[in-house]
């Protein structure tokens, strides 16, 4: 860009709104991460569309409560529609990640869904024009490698179930929907702000999960409601950051965060599941690592963002 001309808000990292959005999408993966966790627990105990029902119903009341406060009338007709359309996207990859995290190591379940963001770099060309830049490919390509890395290490050494194969075909399942889902939130992001996209993709997913309520829903026991409300508390702070983020800067620069996610599923699977680190998971990882310090480093072409979404 050439001095003197007005500059507008772009998505090149050394911009600090951009990197501010980076930093917020990284804090956001992190807690998604963590709630990841919780939702593993809550689904050994009671099932993984109980886990999600009841997440999502104390979810609703703490969204709820904040949109509230939130100074904005009612959503337009086209928020309404990608708020219900990806409602509906997000049910069904969410119910299928959770039961993949209750036959699967966490770990492993995370490294599978890693197609996620090099599909959705690719969707962010075809569905929002973006112009993928060579950083994003390679962080991509690194990030893919390492888990590859991974999976070569697990699936060499332990023998897997028919029960566990379901689970590697649901969470690559998921990871599609969820490639499919960053475009979505980009999308959403520039016409609605993160406390309304909170709370109606949290009532949406409600809705579609309530339609099995009556054959599938168990109430749980009051031991398991602490876990329950702190894995609600953490989806909807993720989501405010992550729409926070995505408002912000494009998917490109974004979408190469969520390899980040494995670190953090990796320590909580040590930690809270016995779940040991291993060589390769180690090595992937630092690939991994690797490939998001490349997208942040990152200069995509510029991209006109619209600031009335501030």
């Amino acid at each position: 860009m050439c001095e003197g001309e007005r500059k507008p808000l772009t998505s090149t990292m050394r911009h600090p709104a951009t990197l501010a959005a980076f930093l917020a999408a990284c804090a956001g993966v992190m807690l998604f991460s963590f709630m990841d966790a919780a939702m593993k627990g809550l689904g050994l105990a009671l099932g993984a569309y109980n886990a999600l029902l009841w997440r999502n119903l104390a979810g609703l009341g703490i969204s709820g409560a904040a949109y509230a406060f939130q100074p904005t009338g009612w959503p337009t007709r086209a928020a309404m529609r990608l708020h219900i359309w990806r409602g509906m996207v997000v049910a069904v990859m969410a119910l299928l990640f959770f039961w993949s995290i209750t036959v699967l190591p966490l770990a492993e379940a995370i490294a599978l869904s890693f197609i996620a963001p090099l599909i959705a770099l690719y969707l962010a060309a075809v569905m929002l024009g973006e112009r993928i830049g060579r950083e994003a490919i390679m962080a991509s390509v690194l990030g893919i490698i390492g888990v590859a890395v991974i999976m070569t290490g697990r699936m060499g050494g332990q023998a897997h179930g028919d029960e566990a194969w379901l689970g590697v075909a649901a969470v690559l399942t998921s990871a599609v929907l969820f490639a499919y889902n960053l475009i979505l939130a980009r999308q959403q992001a520039q016409i609605a702000r993160p406390g309304e996209i909170a709370f109606f993709q949290t009532l949406t997913v409600l809705c579609c999960l309530s339609l099995g309520a009556p054959w599938l829903a168990v109430v749980p026991a009051g031991e398991h409601w602490p876990l329950i409300v702190g894995a609600a508390v953490l989806a909807v702070s993720s989501l405010y950051l992550l729409s926070w983020a995505y408002a912000r800067a494009e998917a490109q620069v974004l979408v190469p965060v969520e390899y980040s996610a494995f670190v953090w599923a990796a320590l909580c699977g040590w930690v809270f599941f016995a779940e040991p680190l291993t060589w390769p998971v180690i090595a992937g990882t630092v690939l991994i690592v690797t490939g998001c310090l490349i997208a942040a480093r990152a200069k995509p072409q510029p991209m006109q963002v619209e600031e009335a979404v501030a």
